[in-house]
């Protein structure tokens, strides 16, 4: 029989807190930044923390995953270096790592190539193997199919894809945008999300074909409808974007995904399992559509698709929950079945394309008498909620437990007594009492059953106590409870988690080299513009930093998968109306600054200049 494979569930963690709160709600897996050097520079976390974070999620077989995936400056090095060593004896199970640099300093740790360094290949999956990568985070932008062509390729590597959350419209990697207008570097977590910005869109003679619109804001990221072609496809954690979200989002959408999973597992149990322990129990029912999303998208999962992008606003659209009926002066009504609450966020689309938002005041049935009557609210308009009272007051409160069921068993031997716990997931496990037996004066199996069940606060439930029909002694119930306490720290002894590498004293180079024609060279393998120290410039074989960051550039700030032109219907490859524009088109900023749009279709990819 073959052996099952473990499927993860990795969800965010912003703090200590959000990551606890992601594992009681199902997570198998946590990812987390340190203090210094994670992608998301506002969400950084003492050591202690992480260690903290280590110790609770070991028992339930969660792992911990720490960001330290951006570039690196020449200053930063002695720094990382202690982090590393620091975040190794906080017993993490992985770092996910976008700088090369770090091949060289990261001793036995075990080491996961961040999304960040642009995985769509299998030969850059192959080339990150070779280089000791256990695990490599696939783009945002890769179909099922082309997912299930790098495993076919490349078995022996485990495969990360994201599921839910925000997209960046640039692979990741690849984006200088904000360093370009703000000096704020995306590749050193510090981006200033150019993307989500208002743009104009211009023809070469100035003509506006857009005007004021977030042409390069996408709609939130998900896939939980099709998580089984995705593990079919060979991926085996799935990732929860969302370590600058609320708890809230945390909590939901780690619970929705969890339950999703088990749902895949049940329906093939000689195939699958969780990699983790424990079962949870929720107070709330989680519904994706209750948490943050600018509404959803399923991205390039099945190829090239129109409905992809969020044009008229990059914030938080919600749940649609009606049609806009009947308007009266101070109120009006919603055909729909949804239910509300007095002080819902709701919003709707204006004539002019801008989201209104407002909240409501007081709930009667299905009529709403706002704080104040919005502009241009008109009978059929589509009306949405962005925060649901209920369901945020639900998840205000304590609203997930997770424990490991365990089944106890008490034997007799010569010498005294065993006490035996079984659990689906973990070995099991055997406290042997020796002492002198006495023989009970009444039945004492309802007493023994009821003093060894009181697992209380531990992470464990007892499902059954096995007790021998003839078992008939006597034992006190502080020896129980001293039994019970035993065999309950055996079975909290932290299982050895996570793999190891061997340790890498210099570094020693890579055994396959991108292409290096040109500096100005742009795509897969465009390495020059993030080699921002001069170790990761000795991997790569060049003589000194040619990070954009340090040095500029020519080439795009950013290298998009989606596709303006293909977005507004005008891709004539893909069977749209051939425009009257003149190319090359151009974004414009309100402040007047342009972005040179370039369409490789032969790469079927969008390049943005800036001019």
């Amino acid at each position: 029989m073959a052996a099952l494979v473990p499927l993860e569930l990795l969800a965010p963690a912003k703090n200590l807190e959000y990551g606890i709160e992601a594992i009681d709600h199902g997570a198998d897996a946590v990812y987390i930044g340190a203090s210094r050097f994670g992608a998301r520079a506002a969400a950084g976390n003492s050591v202690d923390d992480i260690r903290r974070l280590c110790e609770y999620a070991h028992p339930f077989g969660v792992k911990v995953y720490v960001t330290v995936n951006t570039i690196l400056y020449d200053e930063d090095l002695d720094a990382t270096r202690q982090l590393l060593t620091d975040l190794a004896q906080a017993g993490v199970d992985a770092v996910l790592v976008q700088d090369m640099a770090l091949l060289s300093m990261s001793g036995k740790l075990t080491l996961h190539a961040s999304t960040q360094t642009d995985n769509r290949s299998a030969d850059k999956v192959r080339w990150l193997r070779d280089l000791g990568f256990s695990r490599v985070v696939l783009a945002r932008e890769l179909s099922a199919q082309e997912i299930a062509e790098i495993h076919r390729q490349v078995p022996d590597v485990e495969l990360e894809v994201f599921v839910h959350g925000a997209l960046c419209v640039s692979y990741s990697g690849l984006c200088y945008a904000s360093q370009h207008c703000f000096r704020r570097s995306a590749n050193r977590g510090e981006c200033a999300q150019f993307c989500r910005m208002k743009f104009s869109l211009l023809d070469a003679e100035g003509r506006e074909v857009e005007h004021d619109r977030h042409l390069l804001s996408l709609k939130d990221m998900n896939q939980s409808e099709y998580l089984q072609e995705l593990v079919e496809a060979g991926a085996t954690s799935f990732k929860i974007e969302g370590r600058l979200k609320d708890i809230s989002y945390v909590k939901n959408v780690t619970a929705a995904y969890s339950q999703l999973l088990n749902e895949l597992i049940s329906r093939h149990p000689s195939k699958y399992c969780r990699s983790s322990y424990g079962v949870c129990r929720y107070t709330f029912i989680p519904d994706l559509n209750k948490t943050f999303n600018r509404g959803y998208t399923t991205y390039f999962l099945h190829g090239r698709q129109l409905d992809i992008a969020s044009f008229d606003t990059p914030k938080a659209i919600g749940e649609f929950v009606g049609m806009v009926k009947e308007i009266r002066q101070d109120s009006f009504n919603v055909a729909g079945t949804a239910s509300f609450s007095n002080g819902d966020g709701l919003c709707f689309f204006r004539t002019d394309h801008q989201l209104e938002g407002f909240r409501a005041n007081r709930v009667q049935g299905n009529r709403i008498w706002p704080y104040r009557m919005p502009r241009d609210l008109r009978p059929g308009v589509r009306l949405y909620r962005n925060s649901d009272q209920e369901f945020d007051r639900l998840l205000s409160k304590p609203s997930a437990e997770r424990r490991i069921p365990v089944c106890l068993s008490l034997r007799a031997v010569d010498d005294g007594y065993e006490l035996t716990a079984t659990t689906s997931d973990l070995p099991p496990s055997t406290f042997h009492l020796s002492c002198t037996r006495q023989q009970a004066q009444k039945p004492p199996h309802e007493n023994i059953a009821r003093q060894l069940s009181k697992l209380g606060e531990t992470i464990f439930t007892c499902t059954k106590v096995d007790i021998p029909a003839e078992f008939n002694d006597f034992i006190p119930n502080s020896v129980l409870s001293d039994m019970r306490r035993q065999l309950v720290q055996q079975l909290l002894s932290p299982p050895k988690s996570g793999r190891v590498k061997e340790e890498v004293n210099e570094c020693q180079g890579s055994t396959f080299k991108p292409p290096l024609t040109s500096p100005d060279l742009w795509g897969e393998w465009n390495y020059l513009t993030n080699i921002s120290n001069n170790l990761s410039a000795k991997f790569y074989g060049v003589e000194e930093p040619t990070a954009y960051e340090l040095k500029g550039g020519n080439g795009p700030v950013m290298q998009c998968r989606h596709c303006i032109r293909y977005a507004l219907g005008h891709c004539v490859k893909h069977g749209g109306r051939r425009p009257d524009w003149k190319e090359p088109l151009y974004l414009r900023l309100g402040d007047g600054r342009r972005f040179r749009l370039e369409f490789d279709c032969k790469q079927c990819k969008m390049n943005v200049y800036a001019s």
